[in-house]
């Protein structure tokens, strides 16, 4: 007789070998090529590590939490009370309106991942768009240009979402450094794993200098943990120092299982090259792909791409459905793009022959 302990084990083994077999055969379903999942899966040190550790799925979570937060700041080069432990973008948002008072400023790009700004409204906050300049990237002048005595916080994301672009590094440290003099910067570096210079656009170093800037990171993309969100803060201390005061990283709204397959994912360097070097094997293609059939898109530097499709975005995507291919909604202004989650290879090429279709068929 199997003890409960097993039952878990094996249920979760079970449940991650599905889900990487239904991400794999266009049989089970639409492909999903629309929130950005990487669909090589954990490393598989953390699935080991994940799996272990389901005999302790009884306990609370204490020292765990202390000894991944000293990991993590080996791995970023800064001291352990600068990291802040959760997925906490949300949370985040609500905590600066918070301390800001009703009408306290976001300012963010546009369109782009709000959850931080969303989440800032429901109490008082106040969002400040600045729309993307031509090529798809953070406009820093105008973001620049938009801070005022009211601004809270500005948000970027880096490479950006939906269109994967990074700004010139030393303009965008640039920007930061000189933004950071005036208001909090909040640096979203959820995709930079995926990009061909980590070092030479992670913001780390203004954080390490002593600057106003916080960098968050997850390990739901690159690392393929989506369905055990867990994230971190890199931060000012004092700032570290407040978010923790106000719940943030507290052990108990923890993740076990999430706590080790992070901890096993930062070890297993490999993996993490290895699934580098298959997006931008995969971004390649796509590229030829836009140059073959004429069609405009973004240097993305992410786990997607995003192609002006030349007709309205709802109306290809309809179409790639019944094609079997799930792509991302429609991000105004930009009606006639198209966003592509990069897939395993099968899918990708699924994805392709079925763009192509797509725009072969007069609308």
């Amino acid at each position: 007789m199997q003890t409960p302990t097993a039952i878990v084990r094996l249920a979760l083994l079970g449940a991650v070998t599905l889900a990487l077999a239904a991400a794999g055969n266009p049989a089970q379903g639409p492909i999903r090529l629309n929130l950005n999942e990487n669909p090589m899966g954990p490393s598989p040190l953390a699935l080991k590590a994940i799996e272990a550790e389901t005999k302790n799925l009884f306990r609370y979570v204490s020292d765990e939490a202390d000894a991944l937060t000293k990991q993590i700041a080996a791995h970023e080069g800064v001291p352990a009370e600068q990291i802040v432990l959760g997925d906490m973008l949300e949370h985040l948002g609500l905590q600066l309106a918070l301390e800001g008072g009703p009408g306290s400023e976001f300012i963010y790009s546009v369109p782009g991942y709000l959850a931080l700004i969303d989440s800032a409204a429901h109490v008082g906050g106040v969002g400040a768009p600045v729309p993307l300049n031509a090529q798809g990237e953070n406009d820093l002048p105008a973001l620049l240009a938009k801070i005022g005595p009211k601004t809270r916080s500005v948000f970027l994301i880096n490479p950006h979402n939906p269109t994967g672009t990074v700004n010139q590094s030393a303009a965008f440290k640039s920007f930061v450094r000189e933004a950071s003099r005036r208001a909090l910067v909040i640096v979203d570096e959820a995709y930079l794993e995926f990009s061909d210079d980590f070092a030479g656009q992670t913001v780390v170093d203004l954080v390490r200098g002593g600057e106003n800037v916080l960098i968050y990171r997850t390990f739901s993309k690159a690392y393929g943990l989506g369905a055990m969100p867990l994230g971190y803060a890199i931060a000012p201390a004092p700032l570290a120092a407040t978010l923790r005061k106000a719940g943030f990283g507290n052990p108990h709204t923890l993740n076990r299982l999430a706590l080790v397959g992070a901890s096993a994912s930062l070890r297993d360097t490999e993996f993490l090259a290895r699934v580098h070097a298959a997006m931008a094997a995969e971004r390649a293609k796509w590229k030829a792909l836009c140059d073959e059939l004429g069609l405009k898109e973004t240097v993305s530097q992410a786990n997607f791409v995003f192609i002006d499709a030349k007709r309205p975005t709802n109306e290809v995507a309809k179409a790639m459905l019944a094609e079997g291919v799930v792509v991302a909604r429609a991000f105004p202004p930009y009606d006639t793009w198209v966003r592509i989650t990069i897939g395993l290879p099968a899918e990708n090429d699924q994805a392709r022959a079925a763009l192509r279709k797509v725009l072969a068929t007069k609308p």
